[in-house]
């Protein structure tokens, strides 16, 4: 890691993983430049062409630095309470970490320090978010969340696979079955949903409790590939899953948006489009996101989720199109009836189309190269059930807008959110190393 010029207190942060952790990170050296890490002009990178101009990006000096810095990132606060696996059970620490989200620290008289110090960080709510805001884009999430989502989740899930750097800890953690891939885009699924229901990320929230099971479970996964794993190689994938590829998944909404804004050519988001970003700001703030990776303005936006694809190396290998192909084939519905199946057949269709059209350019020769395939039979079940669903989902945003329908509106949402969490099955959200897949290299 080469000397901080722009971003001191985010360098500060990652060398203080050593002191920290130094039973996991003690022989782990920060000064080493990953090969993940594309620095270097005239490489193939992440970000595809089409995208933005990656010679741009590498000019600037300030955003390369803060992705290399941010590769480097794990968790300060859950990666030593993870590392406790060795003298506790998983269990154990589970049990502390929900009792210390439900009822606080206080409850949990047997808490180790490392525990107070992860909850502490979570409930220490930076100045620059604007709770009000963050409640009204929330209200305002909902209506996609139920409506839109469950059809596109997966579509957006797989493109985590898409780069053998970043889907490696995934290869490691056996979501290449289909049972546990699905189990992951549900569980997936049922963090994003169930952080937008009234009240979720407040401190005793379930959409609070849920981030804190999430670190966790990146945490665990960071421990296992560094301490259990012979097939993590520090010197050519770096931090096992690193803040900056949590980005993508916290930020995708709001990256769409922003490109939306840009395209229409604003510069500025409307007082409705800024409850939306600073509700996913917090959000990635409680997954542990350092504020540095979470800008507030369209182009800013837009740069930093360009600046994290451009500075990732390409790599798609057998392993990706394995976990793509293993999550698309995987069955995500609760049960098999006729109408489940139907519902499944429909989703599938959907979450290939955004795939192909978000992440390839609509290029169904791209998506198909990495394991996506669109059909004609697909291509007749999005028209045929486009209508209904766009149509919903148009219909119940304008009654949100009208004053007197607002609260019936969000009612109906919430109880259809409550119905979604229901399909989804209740999150694990663990990571467990007995159950981990050799990768061959």
């Amino acid at each position: 890691m080469s000397t901080a010029t722009y971003y001191p207190e985010l360098a500060r942060r990652v060398r203080s993983q050593r002191e920290l952790q130094p039973d996991l990170y003690g022989d782990f050296d920060f000064d080493q430049q990953p090969e993940r890490l594309a620095t270097e002009p005239n490489v193939d990178s992440a970000l595809p062409p089409w995208a933005a101009d990656r010679e741009l990006i590498l000019e600037d000096d300030r955003v390369v630095e803060l992705m290399s810095t941010a590769t480097m990132l794990g968790d300060v606060v859950a990666d030593p309470y993870a590392a406790l696996m060795k003298t506790h059970s998983v269990t154990q620490l589970i049990d502390m970490l929900k009792r210390a989200c439900r009822e606080g620290i206080e409850a949990v008289p047997e808490a180790p320090p490392e525990l107070a110090a992860f909850i502490a960080a979570m409930e220490a709510t930076p100045e620059w978010i604007d709770f009000d805001l963050v409640r009204e884009g929330a209200r305002q999430e909902r209506i996609p969340t139920a409506l839109v989502a469950p059809f596109i989740t997966r579509g957006a899930f797989i493109a985590t696979f898409t780069n053998s750097y970043a889907a490696l800890p995934m290869a490691l953690t056996g979501a290449l079955s289909g049972k546990r891939a699905a189990r992951r885009v549900n569980e997936t699924a049922s963090f994003f949903t169930v952080t937008t229901l009234p009240g979720a990320l407040d401190r005793y929230g379930p959409g609070f409790e849920a981030a804190a099971m999430v670190r966790l479970m990146h945490s665990m996964v960071r421990y296992n590939a560094l301490k259990k794993s012979d097939k993590w190689d520090v010197a050519i994938y770096g931090m096992p899953v690193p803040q900056v590829d949590q980005m993508p998944a916290g930020m995708i909404g709001q990256y769409l948006l922003a490109h939306k804004v840009r395209k229409e050519g604003r510069t500025q988001f409307t007082a409705e489009e800024r409850a939306v970003i600073e509700f996913a700001r917090y959000r990635c703030f409680l997954l542990g996101l350092p504020e540095e990776l979470l800008p507030a303005e369209p182009a800013d936006i837009v740069h930093v989720m360009h600046a994290r694809s451009a500075l990732l190396r390409h790599g798609f290998d057998s392993i990706c199109e394995e976990l793509v192909r293993g999550t698309m084939a995987a069955y995500l519905r609760p049960g098999t009836s006729w109408f489940d199946r139907c519902a499944e057949a429909v989703e599938k269709s959907f979450s290939k189309l955004t795939f192909v059209k978000t992440f390839c350019n609509g290029d169904s020769e791209i998506a198909g190269a990495m394991g996506v395939t669109l059909g004609p039979t697909d291509l007749v079940r999005i028209a045929l059930t486009t209508p209904f669903i766009s149509g919903r989902f148009a219909a119940v945003t304008q009654a949100s807008r009208i004053p007197v329908l607002r609260d019936i509106t969000d009612a109906y949402v919430i109880g259809l959110i409550k119905l979604r969490l229901a399909t989804y099955g209740k999150p694990e959200f663990t990571s467990d190393a007995a159950h981990y897949t050799p990768v061959p290299h």
